[in-house]
Parts: C-alpha cells; sequence; structure tokens
C-alpha cells in the first residue's frame, strides 16, 4: 500500500486471489504471485492490521438458511436531547442510535445497518422466511421505543450483490506508478 492507503499491484493481486479462491494457504499464494512465502504473510499481515482485509470466513447465503426474502428497512428514531453534539463538537453518548444499534443487533434477521442522511435515520437490511414472516422481523424492529417509524422496500432480485473486488482491482491500478509491460510481471 501507499501512503495515501492505496493498494499496489502485489496487494491486489493477492487480496484478488484470496477473494476468490479463500482456500488458498499463503505458501500456494506466494508459488502463484511468485514471490517469497515471508512477504505473502507480512503483506497480509499489514492488510489485516490496517482494516483492508477484514476476515476470511465463509460466506454466508441467507437464502440457502431459509431465509429467501430480503427488504431494506428505513427507520427514522425518535431524537432526544444529548444526541446533538456538546460544547467540545463531539456527540454525547449514548445516543438513540446506539440504543437503537444494541436493539438491532439483537434482531438475527437484521444483517447490516447503516446511519444515513434524507428522510430516515437508519438503513437496515433484514432478511425473512417469507412476506408474512417479514411482518414478524419488521415488528421485532419496531420494538425499541425509539423508533418512530419504518418503512420497507422488499428486494426482488438482485442484480448486482454487495462486491469490493472490482474496488481492490482498481485501487491497485491507480497507484500512480507505470504499469509494467504485458507479460514481464506475474501480478500485473
Amino acid at each position: 500500500m501507499d501512503a495515501r492507503g492505496r493498494l499496489d499491484p502485489l496487494d491486489a493481486a493477492l487480496v484478488t486471489l484470496l477473494a476468490e479462491e479463500p482456500r488458498t494457504s499463503v505458501l500456494e499464494a506466494a508459488r502463484r504471485l511468485q514471490v517469497a512465502r515471508g512477504t505473502v504473510q507480512a503483506r497480509l499481515d499489514r492488510l489485516q492490521r490496517e482494516g483492508v482485509v477484514t476476515g476470511f470466513g465463509p460466506d454466508v447465503d441467507p437464502g440457502a438458511l431459509g431465509y429467501p426474502v430480503t427488504a431494506f428497512c428505513s427507520v427514522e428514531i425518535r431524537q432526544r436531547a444529548g444526541d446533538e453534539t456538546g460544547p467540545s463538537g463531539r456527540a454525547r453518548t449514548p445516543t438513540t442510535h446506539d440504543a437503537v444499534a444494541a436493539h438491532l443487533a439483537g434482531v438475527p434477521e437484521v444483517l447490516e445497518a447503516h446511519t444515513v442522511t434524507g428522510a430516515a435515520d437508519l438503513l437496515v437490511r433484514v432478511v425473512a422466511r417469507s412476506n408474512a414472516d417479514l411482518q414478524r422481523v419488521i415488528d421485532r424492529v419496531l420494538e425499541s421505543p425509539h423508533v418512530v417509524r419504518l418503512s420497507t422496500t422488499i428486494v426482488l432480485a438482485t442484480p448486482l450483490p454487495h462486491r469490493t473486488l472490482p474496488l481492490v482491482q482498481a485501487t491497485g491500478r491507480a497507484t500512480g506508478q507505470p504499469p509494467e509491460p504485458s507479460g514481464t510481471h506475474p501480478f500485473g
């Protein structure tokens, strides 16, 4: 990675390899990238330490677990005194956002939640076993006394699932260094 936090071509090649073939060993990655095993291990350790690589767990399909319905909930929460910033400019804690996030963490069907701008305060991705079961999940979210309103959008199809690999690859190419001539560098 360069000083601006961008990946160099070797970092990008390593992350790409591990994303496409997550069971690849460090030794095999070194062989395929034509670098020393210690280089791969050091790069991987640094990428983890810097938060670029955040895990090696399996990607789990909620549909395969019996949760084929995905929805996004726009959640409006009740603001309270203490949620605004204090005299130091830093937010006072705990906030209603914290309380709602803690509540959402207790609902297994909530996969992620984001604080957003606009009419809603949070955008929450949930899954359910059916449309009828989605009502149960929504009711669980609404159990928080801080939730004022919730609107739901049901996903019909996912033509482009969550992805980061194109971003990794683009960042690896955008290091400001001239590209290696084709065929002369094993990971260029």
